[in-house]
């Protein structure tokens, strides 16, 4: 092949070269988001943030760092394809996040409003955002190394089908939201206590108002990527959703940067008190050990009265 077709070739895989500023703009805005999620993970002692909205950050910029790669070097398959897969995938830890957080407010205000228990709904939709992490890197993947449209429309096709699956997860975990604050403002258990820690009902204060609203702010920022790349996935690897650059700065990056910074200023550790000390959500073990405590202690004061 002469060095001209392998250029064009080469072209066709963006359809356009990628904007220096903008992949600069998204590497500085990514990685302040991230250093502050970093910080407060630490700050706040909330583990569960570095395999989730840590981990999206380092991919964003390692997806974003990869086109500005690409933007001086517009003819290199590796940072392409670094990119492809990087930035399709970015997304889906910061929505187990969202499914973390869920379960704990669920824990807080009562388990016995919801459907499913807390620890569930972690394994549950945490589990399927695993799922469709791995099937939306393998069709990534599979279609940003393809030689021929027969194999970029397979893994376009692979990408599809865990975007969707994603995208499903995201309208469920949604639906078994608005049902738990359904039954929880209207005072109607969807069972009785197994103990009598579960009858505890907690109280929507201002903190965890806005912690609510910034959940909700995040998954609509979410879902309007998710929608974005599915039809993008319809639309064909060399289709002209993916050959369009500000779609994908908007669609993509715009929707995650926002999303990430909205958990920067509503953060959990502030509004869910900043702790993961069970005590704080009352959970059936917690309510056994703390029955048991107060009958010991009940038992040596008889004792002692004797």
């Amino acid at each position: 092949m002469s060095t001209s077709n392998s250029t064009s070739d080469r072209i066709l895989q963006y359809n356009y070269i990628p904007t220096e500023w903008i992949s600069i703009m998204y590497l500085a805005l990514f990685g302040l988001s991230t250093f502050a999620h970093t910080v407060q993970a630490f700050y706040f002692r909330l583990w569960w943030l570095m395999p989730s909205v840590i981990f999206c950050g380092f991919l964003e910029l390692t997806g974003w760092s990869s086109r500005l790669w690409s933007s001086q070097n517009p003819f290199l398959d590796k940072p392409y394809i670094m990119q492809a897969v990087t930035l399709v995938i970015a997304p889906t830890p910061l929505v187990a996040a969202n499914f973390i957080l869920l379960g704990r407010i669920i824990r807080r205000l009562g388990p016995q409003y919801s459907r499913l228990t807390p620890r569930r709904y972690t394994i549950i939709f945490v589990s399927c955002d695993i799922i469709s992490l791995v099937i939306q890197a393998l069709g990534g993947g599979i279609a940003s190394v393809s030689t021929s449209r027969s194999q970029a429309q397979a893994g376009s096709h692979i990408a599809l089908g865990g975007t969707v699956f994603q995208l499903v997860a995201i309208i469920a975990y949604c639906a078994l939201a608005a049902e738990f604050l359904f039954r929880y403002t209207r005072d109607r258990p969807m069972r009785s206590a197994r103990v009598p820690g579960e009858a505890l009902r907690g109280m929507i204060d201002k903190r965890l108002r806005r912690m609510l609203i910034a959940m909700f702010i995040m998954t609509d920022f979410i879902v309007i990527r998710t929608v974005y790349r599915t039809v993008e996935f319809v639309d064909g690897w060399d289709g002209k959703v993916i050959s369009t650059q500000w779609l994908f700065n908007v669609f993509d990056g715009a929707m995650i940067v926002l999303a990430m910074f909205t958990l920067n200023a509503f953060h959990p550790g502030v509004l869910l008190l900043g702790s993961d000390d069970l005590n704080l959500y009352p959970t059936s073990s917690n309510v056994i050990t703390l029955r048991d405590h107060l009958s010991k202690n009940g038992d040596s004061s008889e004792e002692r009265s004797a």
